[in-house]
């Protein structure tokens, strides 16, 4: 199936022994549901294929059987066509109407829970908190150790 996605999330590249180097990317389809793009093999991607955040992308996708996520698509690496970037003049009115507006927003985390662990019905989700009690941000070593690479 081909679907046009916004790219919302793009974890750091991470040394996989079946992969190689890969990152783990999700988005908003159309519709606003979210989807997990895996594997990702962005270094090693042609550049007019290399998305990205907050910007849509084009691509034919394959449900991931061995992934019991509901969300998790494979892309064939061909067909990725990288689109437009949400304009940086209005990006965070843009980006609020993609992400708190087309799609499901949750504010009950026993609910969530449950749809992911009980009904294994998402494993992503927009949550947005009553309230923020603490942020706790803590640096991590960015050098890859021994064992990621071999």
């Amino acid at each position: 199936m081909r679907k046009k996605i916004l790219i919302t999330v793009k974890t750091y590249p991470v040394i996989s022994k079946k992969y190689q180097e890969t990152v783990c990317t999700a988005g908003l389809r159309e519709d606003g549901s979210w989807i997990r793009l895996y594997p990702v093999p962005f270094r090693t991607m042609d550049d007019c294929k290399k998305f990205r955040k907050y910007q849509w992308l084009t691509a034919t996708l394959t449900a991931r059987p061995k992934d019991q996520r509901p969300e998790s698509y494979s892309p064939d690496r061909d067909s990725i066509e990288a689109g437009p970037i949400i304009d940086r003049s209005n990006q965070w009115n843009e980006r609020c109407r993609w992400v708190l507006e087309k799609g499901t927003v949750h504010d009950n985390m026993t609910d969530l829970i449950r749809l992911a662990k009980v009904e294994n019905k998402l494993s992503l989700a927009t949550y947005k908190p009553k309230e923020i009690i603490d942020l706790i941000h803590e640096p991590t070593d960015r050098e890859w150790s021994e064992n990621l690479q071999k």
